[in-house]
Formats: structure tokens, sequence, C-alpha cells
């Protein structure tokens, strides 16, 4: 089974979501014939390296709220993350472009090591406060989980795996994907957005159902194996 995740480092639900698919995926008894990948979205191309001011007042003027309100969803948002699990700290947050992290999580998929980077991208964000649009943090937290130095810096300092970000970000346009994260699966079967575990499980299990070979039930029975067959 394929299932491939379409999200953003800077997005708090994916990190969410993650969590969620990861619960499912552990209650799954076809788990071992899953394979997981992850696909480039971002949520704003046009942002710069490391956005300036606090989480809540960017949120409040891009929504047109007031900062009290902001800071209020900033803390819901943090109770739904640290219902599985995770750690939010919105104060220390420091988001910016997407796109370099987004390569780089090609490059890791080719190691083998893309789930490994994803995870340290969405914790560093989320709960350490590192910039991911900056160069030299990416190098230093994909040598984190046993990525090559150099090689990380080969691939942000040229525009490897550029053309393979924009082929995920035009299929999530042909497939109608707006928002992240969304999970397609097999092709087929697509999630939006950071659902429970239990309805990811379903969705999942309906997939393998679909794809399941024939069963024979019954023994011998009265049937034809060609145009001869006895009576």
């Amino acid at each position: 089974m394929q299932v491939e995740i379409w999200s953003d480092v800077v997005c708090p639900w994916c990190y969410v979501g993650k969590r969620r698919f990861e619960q499912a995926l552990d209650k799954f008894e076809h788990a071992a014939t899953v394979t997981v990948t992850y696909r480039s979205f971002e949520l704003d191309p046009n942002a710069p390296t490391e956005r300036t001011g606090g989480y809540a007042e960017r949120l409040a003027a891009k929504y047109g709220m007031s900062v009290e309100r902001a800071v209020a969803l900033n803390a819901q948002m943090t109770e739904t993350a640290a219902a599985e699990g995770l750690t939010f700290d919105f104060d220390k947050a420091r988001p910016g472009n997407t796109f370099d992290a987004h390569r780089l999580l090609h490059f890791a998929a080719q190691q083998g090591k893309q789930l490994e980077l994803k995870e340290r991208l969405l914790l560093a964000t989320f709960t350490e406060g590192a910039p991911v649009g900056d160069r030299e943090t990416l190098v230093c937290l994909a040598t984190d989980i046993g990525l090559g130095a150099d090689e990380v810096r080969g691939v942000l300092n040229s525009d490897a795996y550029a053309e393979a970000v924009r082929a995920d970000e035009q299929q999530a346009v042909a497939y109608g994907i707006t928002g992240v994260p969304f999970f397609v699966i097999d092709a087929k079967y697509g999630v939006s957005g950071a659902q429970p575990a239990d309805v990811l499980l379903q969705v999942m299990q309906k997939a393998h159902d679909d794809n399941e070979p024939l069963t024979i039930v019954t023994g011998e029975s009265a049937s034809c194996d060609d145009d001869s067959c006895a009576i």
C-alpha cells in the first residue's frame, strides 16, 4: 500500500496529522505492507527565509483578528498537540520559506531517511524554534539524523530536487488539494486534514480490502472449466 502525505514543515496541523497517522499505522494489521512518502506543499511560496515579529501577531494580521484571539487560538492548538504527545511553543516559532526544506526531504528520501528528516524539521519548528528556512540550520538538522553535511550543502547550494518539489505541487493541484495535511492512499482515496487516527485507520483498511485477491470460500461445486464440462 502506498500512502502519500502532502504537508508543509511550518504547518502545525501537519505535525498533529503526522502523529495521528502514525497511531493509525500502529493499529493497522498490514502496516508492514505500507510505504509512506511525504510530498511537498508550500503554504506560502513567497515567504522570506525567516519571518519577523511574533507568531500571534502574524496570525492576527493574516486573518484580521485581535492579537488576544490569536493567542487563544495558539493555546488551543498547543493543547491539541499535547493530546498527541507533542510540545508546541509558538512564542519560539520562527517559520519561513520552506522550499529548501522540501528539496532536502526529497534528497533524504533517496537516502532512506525521509521520515526521520520530516520529524526533525517539524520538531525544530514547533518545539525548538529553529528557523527551517535558513540553510545552515537545515544542514545542522539534517546531520542530526545522519545525513552528511557536505552532501546536504551540495544539495542546498544547487537547484537539486527543485523539479521534484514542483512536481509534487503540480500533483496537489491536479488532486484539488488546497490545504494540508492531505493523505492519498493508493492514488484512490484522499483524506483531507488531520483526521482522528480511527478515521485514517478505516480508510487504510478499506483500501487494503479493495486490493485483496479473490478468496475461495467453498470447495468443489457444480461448475464448468471448458465448453464441454460434465453435467
